[in-house]
């Protein structure tokens, strides 16, 4: 049964979902599972392998990978730590510097891109289905010749089914998703070691990990920047809103130490492992395969090649829900409260990536780049203001209350901080000109950063002498505020 509201909050920011959360059940390991679940993903398996473009040999790629992953480390946990001491998720964090009704705009950029995203993954793990099913059902080919809105009805068969069970995981929460991410993502550890196995003894137990690449074309320092940032810009979405999860977590130690195993020894050690698989494939195929299922396809052995299917649709699957199902759902909910809350917020998020068609997305250079590389631009603007908001002007010092009123210290003007606003559109702009002009070629893998950096120094520019965030810092040092 739903709660009444508390008193002195409004009905248009609080929701039960939205509160603090009073239930933590995400220790140690469900957080480490939700990293695997969101490292090992076909994106995840072909990333570490496809830095070798940027013309850097195999050692370099390897320190990159190191560089970058603990400098992702550090950044998660400051989301993390956030979400855990007040219990809130992302569009409510974002309340404490863009107003409470002003979050909705750091809330619905990060929602467009998770869903777009979505759609797109959803589809991508459909693909794992439909080769399960030529396979067993070769008779199945008659439905992949016809064409509707872009996708053959074998096609869509499979992506309902995809876009079906991603909504079965909605039925009880984020409690279901917590249940599902801690087996999904340790088995796919399972079949990649596996398949490890089965590529090195099938090579004589030998290969060599040069890899083909590219040129360096801006000398190989630059090249070795570029794939430490594009490494951090990987993780730029949950940057944001990992405190969705960790929200939950019972202890601030629980955080630190699932994103330590979860990010830098587990993402370095499947990072080793896809490059090791990939490098194989060319001793035993005669060509290097960035393909896992393609890979389990050519193994002799139906049922070798139906657990490797099945396998990566799960592992797809459980990126997608951790990285563009969770933070619709919420930010949506954050928009109308009162009557969306986090599972009609995941439907809504659902649809909206049904009705977008995304294998008709995926497949135009022009909206991937534009639209998406646009948005995804403006992630590091967001992330630095929100951060160096709590951390820096307030010392971590929020009255939680005043986040679900419309006349606390977080209303600003109409609900809106007009500093926030400034401080994000002075960086926006950019951001995304570095990310997509083609000019600026050499700095595009840097435009997270770049945004990031001028947002914050923005931001604390003109807010560091505000009387009312000096008030609310002041307020919260006084009085120990909950729900």
């Amino acid at each position: 049964m739903p709660q009444p509201i508390p008193p002195d909050v409004s009905a248009r920011l609080y929701n039960e979902d939205l509160a603090p959360a009073e239930h933590r059940r995400w220790g140690f390991y469900s957080l480490f599972a939700m990293w695997m679940s969101d490292i090992h993903s076909l994106g995840g398996y072909t990333f570490a392998a496809g830095l070798f473009a940027l013309g850097l040999g195999a050692w370099q790629v390897f320190l990159a990978l190191v560089v970058g992953i603990i400098i992702v480390f550090l950044l998660m946990n400051l989301s993390g730590y956030a979400g855990q001491k007040m219990g809130i998720p992302y569009p409510v964090l974002a309340r404490i510097s863009f107003g409470t009704f002003g979050a909705n705009l750091p809330a619905l950029i990060r929602a467009f891109v998770a869903i777009a995203w979505y759609g797109i993954q959803t589809w991508l793990a459909s693909r794992a289905v439909i080769v399960i099913a030529l396979q067993v059902w070769p008779e199945l080919e008659g439905l992949t010749r016809n064409d509707f809105l872009g996708e053959s009805t074998l096609g869509w068969m499979g992506f309902l089914l995809m876009w079906a069970l991603q909504l079965y995981l909605l039925r009880h929460g984020m409690e279901t998703i917590r249940r599902f991410q801690d087996w999904a993502g340790p088995a796919v550890w399972a079949v990649m070691a596996l398949l490890v196995v089965y590529i090195l003894a099938n090579a004589g137990w030998t290969v060599s990990l040069d890899l083909p690449g590219g040129t360096a074309a801006f000398g190989v320092a630059h090249a070795f920047s570029a794939a430490v940032a594009l490494t951090v810009t990987y993780f730029s979405t949950l940057l944001l809103n990992f405190c969705d999860f960790s929200r939950f977590a019972p202890t601030r130690k629980a955080v630190w130490t699932a994103n330590l195993w979860g990010l830098p020894v587990n993402f370095m050690a499947f990072s080793v492992v896809s490059v090791v698989v990939t490098a194989g494939t060319f001793a035993v195929y005669g060509e290097h395969i960035y393909d896992p299922v393609e890979i389990v396809g050519r193994i002799d052995s139906i049922w070798a090649m139906l657990l490797g299917a099945v396998t990566f649709a799960v592992a797809t699957l459980g990126i997608n829900v951790v990285a563009n199902f969770v933070s619709p759902a919420y930010d949506l909910s954050n928009v109308w409260p009162a009557k969306i809350d986090f599972r009609r917020g995941g439907l809504a998020a659902a649809v909206i990536a049904l009705l977008i068609t995304p294998w008709n997305l995926f497949n135009s250079p022009v909206v991937v780049n534009l639209f998406l590389g646009g948005l995804g631009a403006l992630l590091g603007p967001l992330f630095g203001i929100i951060m160096i908001d709590y951390y820096v002007l307030r010392r971590q010092h929020v009255v939680v209350r005043d986040l679900f009123r419309e006349e606390g210290y977080y209303a600003y003007t109409g609900g809106w901080n007009a500093k926030a606003i400034v401080s994000f559109a002075v960086s926006a702009v950019p951001a995304v000109i570095l990310a997509l002009v083609p000019a600026f070629g050499a700095l595009a893998p840097f435009s997270w950063f770049i945004g990031a950096a001028v947002a914050a120094v923005v931001h604390y520019a003109i807010s560091r002498n505000d009387t009312v965030l000096a008030a609310s810092v002041a307020a919260a040092g006084r009085e120990f505020y909950t729900m």
